[in-house]
């Protein structure tokens, strides 16, 4: 090798060196490593090992004369099994070239296999056999972390000169291996360590999201089914080709991103009160008030009794006045189950009821039957919630904000809190914490706003609701587009590609499917 030839290869090699250091997947990373390597020396065939559980794993296979190609990202799996490091009597496996590589901590060059006595080649051989390939000159590299340590071996397999024919590995050729199989080293153990505090930092988000499902079933599902929906809509946008949004896209990184922000969009509901997040009726506090109010009944109803029985009132106003509470006691019931808009009448009616006066045993005068809170909770007009309670309710995306914003995100990570903050905010600047405008947010969190609204919609395990059917789900989610509540273009795309199926699918029960005229709502949102 001359001069310039050695030099090429030199700057080849620290070509390969910055290329490897910026790959993030491993599989093709110890693709590259291997590629690399073959190429830098000529090598026809190779294979890269990396040790797990005192054994050598085949983590990819090439050989260009026979177009082999297995593990990396070819999609075809290493049948071959793991070579161990030591042999069944606990002596270090030294007859195998790869394992005495490790054992042994040094390079083994073989200049030909056929001829060596120090190793067991039979297995190469029977390859050879099978294949007809010609397996001679061998280069073992161990590939050192910057510790020292062995995670792997790098092992090519004939080395081909101008003429493709079969030549020993030089020692120029070893000592570029060498320096390659140690970059490659140093690379595969950053990548490993970046995936560890990788996986670290998902499972603290998976303890906070524990937490939240362990106050509440019911959000804990709401956390983990939008950042689902939100990457199958983020996908179906990333395709589209056409409209305002064709020039949106991802990239694997982008999707990571999205993909925290998901988990995370409701980690400030760790400090929201259980009994108002979980609130299935008006009266619940730490539970159900209707009891109590049930047994107010009953202390009427047995009064009325007792007058009855004393002569104080007569046969016919004692079933007047018992039918008149038991239709008040039937009426609050319904009402605390907060179901359909509470109109004016209701709430006079509820108001005249608190009024009437009762007596408990305990009590030295007449009270009024329902205290002011509990006129308060029965009158809400829609849904269980108290202006004070939607407050404590609104309030966890003030607190996720805060939560996110303290955090020292790294580059990749720095749009988290703008994402996952910003799904309760309306594209006509209503919403909230912050009164954001569509043109003021980003795609991903209007994104995140459609994923979050149909979730809610399409719930199963709400306490306070059965999970609506999805034509009619789909009906509401239109016309909040129409009122700028969600974005109209996003909501189109969900809608085309069928987002909202796709996502049923996977996540609703049979029942809550039946016909949807997407046409008719495509049109809704034309006008």
């Amino acid at each position: 090798m001359n001069e310039q030839e050695l030099q090429q290869r030199l700057n080849k090699l620290n070509a390969i060196g910055v290329a490897l250091s910026g790959e993030t997947q491993i599989k093709r990373l110890v693709e590259s490593i291997l590629v690399a390597a073959t190429d830098l020396v000529r090598a026809d065939a190779g294979t890269l090992y990396l040790l797990k559980d005192n054994a050598l794993h085949f983590e990819i296979l090439l050989n260009t004369t026979l177009g082999l190609a297995q593990g990396g990202t070819s999609g075809i799996p290493v049948t071959l099994p793991p070579v161990p490091l030591t042999l069944a009597d606990g002596r270090p496996n030294l007859a195998n070239v790869v394992a005495c590589a490790v054992n042994q901590n040094c390079t083994i060059n073989i200049v030909d296999a056929y001829t060596s006595a120090d190793y067991d080649f039979s297995g190469t051989r029977r390859f050879d056999q099978h294949s007809g390939y010609h397996s001679k000159s061998f280069l073992s590299v161990p590939m050192r972390d910057h510790e020292g340590r062995i995670i792997g071996v790098l092992q090519l397999i004939n080395a081909l000169n101008d003429l493709h024919e079969i030549e020993a590995f030089t020692l120029n050729d070893q000592h570029l291996v060498e320096s390659l199989a140690s970059q490659a080293a140093i690379a595969l153990t950053n990548r490993r360590l970046i995936l560890s505090l990788q996986k670290l930092f998902e499972g603290f988000i998976n303890l906070i999201n524990l937490a939240i499902d362990d106050k509440s079933p019911y959000t804990g599902g709401h956390c983990q089914r939008v950042p689902e929906l939100t990457m199958m809509l983020a996908d179906a946008v990333n395709r589209c080709t056409t409209g305002e949004l064709a020039s949106f896209s991802m990239t694997e990184r982008d999707r990571y991103e999205l993909k925290i922000a998901g988990l995370l969009h409701d980690c400030g509901k760790i400090t929201t009160p259980v009994h108002v997040v979980d609130k299935a009726t008006k009266l619940q506090t730490i539970f159900d008030r209707i009891e109590l109010i049930d047994t107010r009944f009953e202390v009427l109803l047995r009064d009325l009794e007792i007058a009855l029985l004393r002569g104080v009132i007569t046969a016919e106003r004692y079933e007047q006045e018992r039918q008149d509470l038991l239709a008040d006691r039937d009426f609050i019931r319904a009402v605390n189950k907060g179901g359909e808009m509470l109109p004016d009448v209701d709430i006079a009616r509820i108001a005249a009821i608190a009024t009437r006066s009762w007596q408990p045993v305990a009590a030295s005068t007449a009270q009024h039957f329902l205290s002011a809170n509990e006129q308060e909770n029965l009158s809400i007009r829609k849904g269980t919630l108290t202006a004070a309670e939607r407050d404590i309710i609104n309030r966890h995306i003030e607190i996720t904000i805060q939560m996110l914003e303290a955090l020292p995100w790294p580059a990749h990570l720095k749009n988290v809190p703008e994402y996952a903050g910003g799904h309760h905010e309306r594209m006509d600047g209503k919403g909230y914490p912050r009164g954001l405008k569509r043109e003021q947010m980003s795609v991903q969190a209007r994104i995140m706003g459609i994923a979050d609204v149909f979730e809610a919609l399409t719930a199963r395990d709400r306490p306070y609701k059965d999970g609506m059917k999805l034509s009619v789900a789909l009906k509401i989610l239109t016309r909040m587009a129409c009122e700028q509540h969600v974005d109209k273009e996003l909501l189109k795309i969900f809608l085309r590609e069928r987002v909202w199926f796709d996502y049923a699918t996977r996540f609703l029960n049979q029942s809550q499917f039946d016909e949807v005229d997407i046409a008719a709502l495509l049109a809704q949102l034309e006008v």
